[in-house]
């Protein structure tokens, strides 16, 4: 056999992989196992988003190849989209470039901006995907402590004590996923001055906004942030559409410029009948996210129920799609919470471990499951209790 690339070495297949494919065999045992651990949006886009893909598709000329940054419309309906939202102005032409996803765009960036002998600040817990793609572009990670006892914030004056010298990006993620901490004004700000400190690029991923959340915030909005920050955004969470695949990079022009060279190598634009629906999708009215809210917090009391019947403790004011919590002190981690709920009682809660050390004590629910679906799972969990 022909080895493969030793970049790989340095990363893991993605965890949820791994343990789809156990779930799906327990299932194919006879295993009714309840999974509430993935946050994949189970309704659909609004129906004005599906009809304008519909009729794009229908149009024979909108087969072939597509920019590789975006249609104008696109990129115009974001612009829109975080000037009414975040209260950013953007310039469509330079400073948005669309992407097949904000996942994508982590690659992207990792790539076209870090090499060997360069470092990367990566959140402790934080999302698998910053560890990998920084390995994948053969730099460093170090990693930057988040703490129950911090509200999950990054503490500069720890950061400052720390080596800084080959440091060139630091990830971040407001809302917080795992752990549902908000994004302030006051963060984005002080991620922004680190940043211009210390000549060092600040990606936020900003995919959580919407999501139990009423004030949506960008870090493009504070002072001196073109300077040193890049976005990724997505209509994955707050529109419905992972699947899609529909997100974007916003910033400086010359910064996109970079991340395009990397880019336009890796594919050929993105259907059209897509990035016309994600205009359709950009263009909906206030009252789609606050329906779209009105369901999560429903789900989110149920989950509520599910971790209090664990004897789990948890920050009700948390945001995002996921209910993040403590676990009781009897478990040795989190794993051992999961799988006993996984194996006995045929419910899945994702173990915090998997986002970092600092997630070890704590597991996480998402909210994309509906509410019969949550209750039939603290059904489950209080009749292996009874018994």
């Amino acid at each position: 056999m022909i080895a493969p690339a030793k970049r790989l070495d340095s990363v893991n297949e993605y965890y949820f992989a791994g343990k789809l494919r156990e779930i799906a065999q327990m299932q194919r045992e006879g295993k009714p196992v309840l999974n509430l651990g993935i946050g994949s949006p189970d309704q659909p886009p609004h129906p004005a988003v599906l009809e304008a893909l519909q009729q794009g598709a229908a149009n024979p000329k909108a087969h072939g190849y597509q920019s590789y940054t975006g249609i104008p419309a696109l990129r115009e309906a974001w612009a829109a989209w975080y000037k009414e939202y975040y209260h950013v102005s953007l310039n469509p032409e330079n400073q948005i470039l669309p992407l097949i996803g904000s996942k994508e765009g982590i690659v992207h960036v990792a790539m076209a901006f870090l090499e060997p002998g360069d470092v990367a600040l990566v959140p402790n817990p934080g999302y698998p995907a910053y560890s990998a793609a920084t390995q994948l572009a053969g730099a460093t990670v170090q990693l930057y402590e988040l703490k129950e006892a911090n509200d999950w914030l990054p503490d500069f004056e720890e950061l400052e004590k720390s080596d800084l010298t080959k440091v060139k990006v630091l990830w971040a993620n407001y809302p917080h996923m795992p752990t549902g901490a908000p994004g302030s004004a006051a963060v984005f700000q002080a991620l922004v001055d680190f940043g211009k400190k210390h000549n060092i690029l600040i990606i936020n991923d900003n995919p959580y906004s919407f999501i139990l959340n009423e004030h949506p915030r960008s870090i493009l909005a504070a002072s001196g942030a073109e300077e040193v920050a890049l976005e990724l955004n997505s209509l994955s969470k707050s529109h419905n559409m992972a699947g899609w695949r529909v997100g974007m990079v916003a910033g400086h022009p010359e910064y996109l410029k970079s991340v395009l060279r990397f880019k336009s190598n890796m594919d050929s634009g993105q259907f059209q009948p897509v990035q016309l629906a994600a205009v359709k999708a950009l263009q909906l009215p206030a009252t789609w996210y606050s329906e779209l809210n009105a369901m999560y917090r429903e789900r989110q009391q149920v989950a509520f129920q599910i971790l209090e019947s664990i004897d789990c403790v948890f920050d009700r004011q948390q945001q995002g799609m996921f209910v993040w919590a403590k676990i009781p002190d009897h478990y040795a981690d989190c794993y051992a919470l999961s799988d006993e709920l996984l194996y006995e009682r045929h419910v899945f809660l994702t173990p915090g471990g998997i986002f970092g050390s600092n997630g070890d004590r704590f597991v996480r629910i998402s909210l994309c499951s509906d509410v019969p679906t949550l209750q039939t799972a603290l059904q489950k969990i209080q009749s292996a209790i009874t018994i």
